[in-house]
């Protein structure tokens, strides 16, 4: 099969990594972005930077969206609807929530059958998608997804497919949740270490090597430790999946309520822009 040609709509830090990468691996690769200098640097590695999203998608195969929200995803989408390639995979790969993702899988049934809508949202952040070290959670009509899955393997360490589209998007929230919860565990035990004189050394000396020793609370010990919360996932994303989450569920889910309470006092205090783990930082100013 030969290699699917794909736009990329949204180049922020995760848009940007699945672009490079194809680059890097020679697919034709169309992107739009509304900061159009955000793909500019792509420009010498052979991405095709678009002045609409409309543009980017009339020749692509497959369509990624990696936007930043619900409201700019169906947004987008819906202008771009008319100007799809007969046939084309629309693969929506941002973390939009249940209610918007299953509005958008009904729109596109209903305004273009032709078109594979894959529901596929990722587990990872900035560093592993710059090194194609993300799992893409894929839900929809695989027996139409190859030309999807040669772009999953592309930007990915795997796919792992879960059921009928909009199964994914609740994965994700799943996923993001726990991830949100740990987070918050993690800063307020190294502030209780902090109290009790202890290092994140000390902290992750303890932890290392039993099974609560997960890379990712190590990476995030390590941001607090040097005090440098250059993001891999903004706080203020973050807060959104937590209410995305909460808006989901049908049932009380008080840690994560809890949770979502303080990192939007965090937001507010400035720390919006800045890596979760800044949730660290904040707990200790108060």
């Amino acid at each position: 099969m030969k290699q699917p040609d794909v736009a990329v709509l949204g180049l922020g830090a995760m848009g940007h990594a699945f672009a490079a990468n194809l680059l890097k691996k020679g697919f034709r690769v169309y992107g739009w972005n509304r900061t159009r200098a955000r793909g500019e640097d792509l420009i010498a590695a052979g991405l095709t930077l678009t002045d609409s999203a409309a543009e980017a998608v009339q020749k692509a195969d497959v369509v990624i969206a990696m936007l930043s929200d619900g409201e700019t995803t169906e947004q987008v989408l819906h202008e771009a609807k008319a100007a799809l390639k007969q046939g084309a995979t629309l693969c929506q790969m941002g973390t939009i929530g249940v209610e918007k993702t299953d509005a958008l899988i009904t729109f596109f049934a209903q305004a273009r059958p032709d078109v594979v809508f894959i529901d596929a949202p990722v587990s990872g952040t900035k560093a592993p998608a710059e090194n194609a070290q993300i799992l893409v959670m894929a839900s929809g009509d695989r027996s139409r997804a190859q030309a999807a899955e040669a772009v999953f393997d592309a930007i990915g360490k795997g796919t792992q497919w879960l059921g009928e589209a909009g199964k994914s998007a609740r994965m994700k929230l799943v996923i993001n949740s726990w991830l949100i919860g740990l987070m918050q565990s993690l800063a307020e035990s190294t502030r209780l270490a902090d109290q009790f004189g202890f290092s994140t050394d000390d902290l992750w000396q303890v932890l290392d090597g039993g099974p609560l020793a997960a890379p990712y609370a190590k990476m995030k010990l390590g941001m607090m430790a040097s005090d440098d919360y250059t993001p891999q996932m903004h706080l203020q994303w973050a807060l959104k999946d937590a209410k995305l989450a909460l808006d989901a569920s049908d049932s009380s889910l008080p840690a994560l309520e809890n949770i979502a309470s303080v990192w939007q006092q965090a937001v507010e205090a400035g720390h919006g822009e800045e890596d979760l783990a800044v949730i660290y930082k904040y707990l200790k100013s108060q």
